[in-house]
């Protein structure tokens, strides 16, 4: 098992059509962005491979931004392969995720997940996630 994290230059279309796949998992009705528009150079997103052999088994995606109050990031798309569940790889994603964090000097991170999402929520909270007391909205547009 290996991480990476994936740019442009290690991009393959072997790597986004096994990505494509994985990411189906989590939502199959989402219109997926190609990975070639994620990691372009003005979006801020370290997108994290876990691998297997060459199989790509698991991934994470950190946005950053800078707010008045604070320098934060934004876990979204995490998703571990049905067949790779129960082995730790999801923690082990959060928790490079939250590495690279702590390199590149973030305040804070943050995160969504559904209420629905029992074993993502009990990996959130035992790495040290705590649910806000606030609402989130959104607007499709």
């Amino acid at each position: 098992m290996t991480f990476e994290i994936l740019t442009l230059d290690t991009l393959t279309n072997e790597v986004q059509v096994q990505v494509a796949a994985l990411y189906k998992q989590l939502n199959a009705d989402n219109k997926q962005r190609s990975l070639q528009e994620i990691l372009h150079s003005k979006n801020n997103v370290l997108v994290l491979l876990c691998k297997v052999d060459s199989a790509v088994v698991g991934i994470a995606l950190l946005s950053t931004y800078t707010v008045i109050s604070g320098f934060r990031g934004m876990v979204d798309d995490v998703v571990v392969d049905r067949s790779q569940r129960g082995k730790g790889i999801g923690k082990k994603l959060m928790n490079k995720l939250i590495e690279e964090s702590a390199k590149i000097g973030l305040d804070e991170i943050l995160l969504f997940t559904g209420h629905h999402r029992k074993p993502a929520i009990a990996l959130y909270t035992s790495l040290g996630f705590e649910l806000r007391k606030s609402g989130l909205y959104s607007l499709k547009i």
